[in-house]
């Protein structure tokens, strides 16, 4: 009998809930591939070419499971690259192996991102090392032949170590049919894997001092776990002893950028299904029909036979912050990068950079300038909006926190608090007001740009000039690098 699976797309009414459901009879077989090889390249000086843009996350659905396995075991690529980085390793093999003079390639512009940038980063440090000598980090580009507009990132890399050409876009607009018109400006220098020149921020690594402390929110695996509060009344919330531990406040990365919805989770991390269905049978029965359809077609065993627990319930998280009275937040994709501080009793989000800190010092040094500046340039850019990603990976664990004195710190706790405060204080007066409108507006401010009647609103509702000034005390402080052989971390001051 061939081993099948679900086709992904094909689905039907649960008899109980009436809700779409995966229909279990419509399945596809697997593919396995007997005796895989790769692909012969044709001898060529120069490779020159535009390889098919597919994430990481959608391969299996796009190329099948058989034909992703064959080649993520004969290609050694990353699990979680993008598949354009298939044809960038093979081309960089081939230039290091004195096979080809040079290669330019168009990827998306999540070459700079984490397991793709990793991939560059192993053949410019290997030996003999390769280097970038054009690169064009985020450039604009309209498929003519359905309109989709994505940001692309154009590279070219021979072996040697040489300096290269850096392009980075000043200005773009529409110049009608289809077409940008942009403007470039140029800057020279050794190019790093995150298509920068200068300081070599893509090398950095972790440090101890910040190990453990930060990770992504829960990842459920099921929309079934969310909950309305009434829906959590009538499984028991209030009325059965101990569900308070298992349905919980849940926030996402939309209830931090706009405005906080009242979803609850159902949370049985630590439970067997056996203990579920005697303490809590009401959520036993709720997860039964509305999480484990979907389950049971994961690909995944583990996520199969545990299938009331949510696909990464963060077992390191939980104990890191389960003694503190809150913790940290921020968004990983945003327009604006900010941070604030969640109760511990809210469980966050996969979309949710937690750290496990409830020191007002180290939110207030997370928000200051030279950590903004540190995640945009050790972070990459998401989307069709460009928008920063904060990679804990990246962008927290190998920041160096400032050596501050006592006083400093103080004075940095007291400013981060009163930041925290108002920004929470006025969202709660004001039903409409969100953080990204409040921040939209501050932006403004900054530039000196004119404000709509829209934004008068949110300036007045936000008090964003106060918001302002919070921020301008926050935000400046000076931090001296250290020189050799002292300490990792940098002294401080306004």
């Amino acid at each position: 009998m061939p081993v099948t699976r679900w086709d992904g797309k094909t689905f039907k009414k649960h008899p109980v809930t009436g809700e779409d459901v995966p229909d279990e009879a419509a399945r596809m077989p697997l593919e396995r591939y007997v005796n895989p090889r790769k692909a012969e390249w044709p001898a060529a000086d120069f490779i020159v070419g535009n390889p098919p843009f597919i994430g990481a996350g959608p391969m299996r659905a796009a190329l099948g499971d058989g034909w992703c396995s064959a080649a993520r075991r004969l290609e050694g690529r990353p699990n979680r690259a993008d598949l354009v980085m298939y044809w960038w390793n093979k081309a960089a093999e081939l230039a290091r192996a004195g096979a080809i003079r040079r290669f330019g390639l168009i990827t998306t512009n999540s070459l700079r991102q984490t397991f793709n940038r990793r991939v560059i980063e192993r053949h410019l440090s290997a030996k003999p090392p390769l280097s970038l000598r054009f690169a064009i980090p985020d450039h604009p580009w309209v498929d003519s032949a359905d309109g989709a507009a994505v940001r692309i990132a154009m590279t070219v890399a021979e072996v040697g170590i040489a300096n290269g050409r850096l392009l980075t876009v000043s200005d773009e607009h529409d110049g009608g049919e289809d077409a940008m018109v942009v403007e470039l400006r140029e800057a020279a220098g050794l190019l790093h894997a995150d298509l920068r020149t200068g300081a070599n921020v893509a090398a950095a690594v972790a440090l101890r001092a910040n190990a453990g402390l930060s990770s992504p929110g829960v990842k459920l695996h099921g929309a079934g776990f969310i909950v309305t509060p009434q829906q959590a009344a009538e499984l028991g919330l209030g009325r059965v002893a101990g569900m308070e531990r298992h349905i919980r406040l849940y926030r996402n990365g939309r209830d931090l950028t706009d405005r906080p919805r009242d979803a609850m989770v159902i949370d049985l991390h630590g439970l067997t299904a056996e203990e579920v269905r005697q303490r809590f049978p009401s959520v036993y029965q709720w997860t039964l029909e509305h999480v484990k359809p979907e389950r049971d077609q994961n690909m995944r065993a583990s996520y199969r036979d545990k299938w009331w627990i949510f696909g990464e319930p963060r077992k390191d998280l939980r104990p890191a912050i389960a003694k503190l009275p809150r913790f940290i937040a921020t968004v990983e994709t945003a327009k604006h990068r900010t941070f604030q501080f969640l109760d511990a009793s809210i469980l966050p989000d996969n979309m949710l950079i937690a750290i496990a800190m409830d020191n007002a010092y180290v939110l207030g040094v997370l928000t200051a300038n030279a950590h903004i500046a540190w995640a945009l340039a050790t972070g990459g850019r998401l989307g069709v909006g460009n928008d920063p990603r904060y990679n804990k990976t990246r962008c927290f664990e190998t920041f160096p926190f400032p050596l501050a004195s006592p006083a400093q710190q103080a004075r940095i706790a007291d400013l981060a608090e009163q930041l925290d405060a108002h920004r929470k204080r006025q969202q709660a007066a004001h039903a409409e007001l969100t953080l990204t409108g409040m921040y939209n507006v501050l932006e403004k401010l900054k530039t000196g740009e004119a404000l709509n009647a829209k934004d008068r609103i949110i300036h007045a509702h936000g008090l964003v000039s106060v918001l302002k000034q919070l921020y301008r005390r926050t935000l400046i402080w000076r931090c001296s690098t250290p020189t050799a052989g002292t300490t990792s971390r940098r002294s401080c001051r306004r």
